[in-house]
C-alpha cells in the first residue's frame, strides 16, 4: 500500500504505523484512531466516522499484506472503543442472528486488542434494549470467562462488569433464562485455579441453583466436585469458601423425599440424561412475584417446561453420580477436614430423603465410612458416627430375613436382636417412640453387620481402639440403642478367635460400662436384674466378659451378683497370675472407690445381708501385693462393722443377689463356661511363649 495515497482524515503517520511491524507502533496508531474518531463523535461528524471505518475496513482490514491486516483490525477496534453504544444504537437493522456466530468464533482470541474489542461490541449489545442478549448467553458464557483470566487488569475488569450485566439481567429475568445449558460451563470454571474467575463462577453458580431450583439437579453430580474442594479453603480464598458455601447448603435442599418414589416405569418418562437446549427455568408457584424462593424445599417445583412445546417433563435426581463424588472424596485422604464433613452431612442428608435410592449404595460406602472412623477431627468422627447410625437404624436397610445382608460375616446361633418389622416403624405411631424404647429397638439387617466390621477394624487397628474406641462407643450408644450395642458386640466376642483382642476389647467395654455418663440407664437396667430382657443382657455379657477375668467379677459387683463374684475370686488361684492381671485388679480396687459404686459401698455396712460382698472384697486384698491399691482397700474394709459377723454360717447367708425377680440364672453353668474360656486362654498363652521360645532359639543359632 503507497503512504502517498490520500486516506485522510487519517494522518499519513498514523497510516504508515498501521503498516508497520512493530506492534508497539500499531498500538501507537490505535490511540491516535480512538482519539480521533472521539473529536468526530463531539462533532457529530458521523460521515467523516463511517470514512475512517471504510479505510480500514476496505485498506487495512482485507489487504493482503499481514502487518496492514493486524494495523486494520487494531484500528476498528480503537473505533468501537470510541464509539460506545452508537454503533448499534444508530442502526435499527443491526443482524444480531449472523452477528453471534462471529462472536462466538472470535471470543477465544488471545489477543488482548481483539479480547478488548469483543468485550466492547458485548457491553454495546447487552445496553441496547431491543436486543435480548440472554438468548445467547450460552453461546458466549464459557469464552468470557476465558477472557476474565486476562493478564490485562483494564480487560478482566471490563469482563467483569459484562459479566455483572448479564447476572443483573438473570435476576430480573429468570424466565427467559437457560440455565441447563450453561450449568456444565459454570462447573468448570468453578474449578479455575485464577481466584476471580472461580469466585465469579461460583456467585453465577449460587444465583442458579437460587433461581431455577431442580433444573439443576440432573447437574448436582458436577456442581458437588466443583463446590466440595471449595469448603476447605482458608482464609487467603475466604469469599469463594463463603459462597461455596451457599451453593452446597441449597443443592442440599433440592433433594426432597419425593425423589426416593421415583419407580423405574416412571423413569422412563423422565429426563434420563442432562436437559436439552430448549429447557428453562420451571414454573413459579402460583400467587409468587415471578421469582423462586429457595426458603424452603417445598418452593421448588418438580417440573421444567420446554419452551417449543410447554411438556411437562420430570427432572430426575442423579443419585449414582452423586454418590460417586462423595465417595470418590471421602476416600481421598488429601480432602479437607471441612470436605470431609460436608460430603458425610450430604450421605447423612440423603439417607434421610431418599433412603431405598441410598441402600442400594451401603455396601459399596461402608469401607470408607468405617475407615473414616481414623480420622484426626473428632467433628468428623461425630458425623461419619451419624451416618452409620442412620444406616443402622433406617427402616429403608431392613432386607428379608435377618443378617441377610451379611451372609459372608453371618455367624451361627447368633442371640437374635429385637428388630421390629417395616409395618411397625412406619406406623402412625412414628418412630419416636420406638427409639426411646430399650425393648423395640430401631435396628435393622445392617446393625450387625456393621458390629462386626466395626470390631474388625478395631482388631486389625489397636491403636483406633486405644485412642478413639471408647469415643466411638458412647457416641454410638447415644446415636443408636445401648443395649444392643452392647448385646451385639458381646455376642460377637463370644465367637473371637484373637483371644489378646478379645480381652483387650472386653476390658474397653467394661470400661465404659461402669464409668460413662452415656450408659447410666444401661447400669441401672443391669443392677437390679429385675426382667427377663435384664437377666439376659447378663448372662450375653458374661459369657463374652470371661476373656478377662477381672471385668467378670467387676461385672458381678454391677449387678450385684457377690455370691457368684466370691466364688469366681476363688478360682483365681487357679489362673496365670501376671503382671497385667494384678495391675487390672488395682484398677478395679481404684473403680470401687468412685461414685459409681456408691451403693457397693453403702452395703458394706450391712454385713449380715451381704457377707459374699465383704468376702469377695477380702478375696481381692488377698490377691493384690502391698501396693498403693492394697492400702486403699484394706482401709475401706477396716470400716466395715461387726467383723466378727463374718464368721456367720454362710449357708444362712443370702446370695447377694439383691433385689431380683427373675432367678432363672445358671449361675453353675456360668462358673463352668468361665473355667473354659480362661483355659483356653491359659493355652493360647503357652502357644505364645513357645512360639517366642522358638524364635529365641533361631536368634541364638
Amino acid at each position: 500500500m503507497s503512504a502517498e495515497r490520500d486516506l485522510s482524515p487519517l494522518a499519513p503517520g498514523v497510516v504508515r504505523a498501521l503498516n508497520d511491524k512493530l506492534y508497539e507502533k500499531r498500538k501507537v496508531a490505535a490511540l491516535e484512531i480512538e482519539k480521533l474518531v472521539r473529536e468526530f463523535v463531539a462533532q457529530a461528524k458521523t460521515s467523516q466516522i463511517k470514512h475512517v471505518i471504510q479505510i480500514l475496513s476496505q485498506e487495512f482490514a482485507l489487504s493482503l499484506h499481514p502487518h496492514s491486516r493486524k494495523g486494520g483490525l487494531i484500528g476498528l477496534a480503537a473505533c468501537s472503543i470510541a464509539l460506545g453504544k452508537d454503533i448499534v444504537t444508530e442502526n435499527n437493522q443491526f443482524d444480531l442472528v449472523s452477528f453471534i456466530p462471529l462472536l462466538r468464533e472470535r471470543i477465544y482470541s488471545n489477543n488482548q486488542y481483539a479480547r478488548q474489542f469483543i468485550i466492547s461490541w458485548i457491553l454495546v449489545l447487552e445496553s441496547v434494549p431491543d436486543i435480548n442478549l440472554l438468548d445467547y448467553l450460552p453461546e458466549i458464557l464459557d469464552g468470557l470467562f476465558q477472557i476474565l483470566g486476562d493478564n490485562n487488569k483494564e480487560i478482566r475488569k471490563m469482563c467483569e462488569m459484562a459479566l455483572g450485566e448479564f447476572l443483573k439481567e438473570i435476576k430480573k429475568n429468570p424466565s427467559s433464562v437457560k440455565f441447563a445449558e450453561m450449568a456444565n460451563i459454570l462447573v468448570i470454571h468453578c474449578q479455575a485455579a485464577d481466584d476471580l474467575i472461580q469466585l465469579t463462577a461460583m456467585c453465577w453458580m449460587r444465583e442458579f441453583i437460587q433461581l431455577a431450583g431442580r433444573v439443576m439437579l440432573p447437574y448436582s453430580s458436577g456442581i458437588l466436585t466443583a463446590v466440595l474442594p471449595c469448603l476447605s479453603y482458608d482464609d487467603r480464598k475466604k469469599n469463594i469458601k463463603q459462597v461455596a458455601n451457599v451453593c452446597n447448603q441449597s443443592l442440599m435442599k433440592l433433594v426432597i423425599p419425593e425423589d426416593d418414589e421415583m419407580d423405574e416405569a416412571r423413569q422412563l418418562t423422565t429426563l434420563s440424561a442432562e436437559p436439552t437446549s430448549e429447557e428453562f427455568v420451571s414454573k413459579p408457584e402460583a400467587g409468587s412475584s415471578g421469582f423462586l424462593d429457595v426458603a424452603s424445599d417445598s418452593s421448588f417445583s418438580d417440573n421444567v417446561l420446554t419452551a417449543s412445546s410447554c411438556e411437562r417433563i420430570q427432572v430426575t435426581l442423579n443419585l449414582d453420580g452423586i454418590v460417586q463424588v462423595l465417595d470418590c472424596h471421602l476416600h481421598d485422604t488429601s480432602t479437607g477436614m471441612m470436605t470431609r464433613i460436608a460430603v458425610l452431612k450430604w450421605l447423612y442428608h440423603l439417607y434421610i430423603k431418599t433412603p431405598r435410592k441410598m441402600f442400594r449404595h451401603t455396601d459399596s460406602l461402608l469401607p470408607n465410612l468405617l475407615r473414616t472412623l481414623s480420622d484426626e477431627s473428632d467433628e468428623v468422627i461425630l458425623k461419619d458416627l451419624e451416618v452409620l447410625a442412620e444406616i443402622a437404624s433406617s427402616p429403608a436397610g431392613q432386607t428379608e430375613g435377618y443378617g441377610a445382608s451379611d451372609s459372608s460375616d453371618a455367624q451361627p446361633n447368633l442371640v437374635e436382636l429385637q428388630v421390629p418389622d417395616r409395618a411397625g416403624q412406619l406406623s402412625s405411631s412414628g418412630m419416636k417412640g420406638l427409639e426411646c424404647s430399650p425393648s423395640t429397638p430401631t435396628m435393622n439387617s445392617y446393625f450387625h453387620k456393621f458390629m462386626i466390621n466395626l470390631l474388625k477394624r478395631f482388631s486389625s487397628e489397636r491403636k483406633l481402639l486405644e485412642t478413639r474406641g471408647p469415643f466411638i462407643i458412647r457416641q454410638l450408644c447415644l446415636l443408636l440403642n445401648a443395649e444392643n450395642i452392647f448385646h451385639s458386640m458381646a455376642d460377637i466376642l463370644l465367637r473371637e478367635e484373637d483371644l489378646k483382642f478379645a480381652s483387650t476389647m472386653v476390658h474397653t467395654l467394661n470400661t465404659i460400662l461402669l464409668t460413662s455418663s452415656e450408659l447410666f440407664q444401661l447400669r441401672n437396667q443391669l443392677k437390679e436384674l429385675k426382667t427377663p430382657e435384664s437377666c439376659n443382657l447378663f448372662c450375653c455379657l458374661y459369657r463374652s466378659w470371661c476373656h478377662n477375668p477381672v471385668t467378670t467379677v467387676s461385672l458381678c459387683f454391677l449387678t450385684q451378683n457377690y455370691k457368684h463374684a466370691y466364688d469366681l475370686i476363688q478360682k483365681f488361684g487357679d489362673l496365670d497370675i501376671t503382671v497385667d492381671f494384678l495391675t487390672e485388679v488395682d484398677k478395679l480396687v481404684q473403680l470401687i472407690e468412685c461414685p459409681i459404686f456408691t451403693y457397693l459401698r453403702l452395703q458394706m455396712l450391712d454385713v449380715k445381708k451381704n457377707p459374699y460382698l465383704i468376702k469377695a472384697l477380702y478375696g481381692l486384698l488377698m490377691l493384690l501385693p502391698q501396693s498403693s491399691a492394697f492400702q486403699l482397700l484394706s482401709h475401706r474394709l477396716q470400716c466395715v462393722p461387726n467383723p466378727e459377723l463374718l464368721q456367720m454360717d454362710s449357708t444362712k447367708a443370702t446370695t447377694g443377689l439383691r433385689g431380683t425377680s427373675v432367678s432363672n440364672i445358671n449361675y453353675t453353668e456360668l462358673l463352668q463356661h468361665f473355667e473354659k474360656v480362661q483355659n483356653k486362654h491359659l493355652e493360647a498363652r503357652h502357644q505364645r511363649a513357645g512360639r517366642a521360645e522358638q524364635l529365641d532359639r533361631r536368634m541364638v543359632l
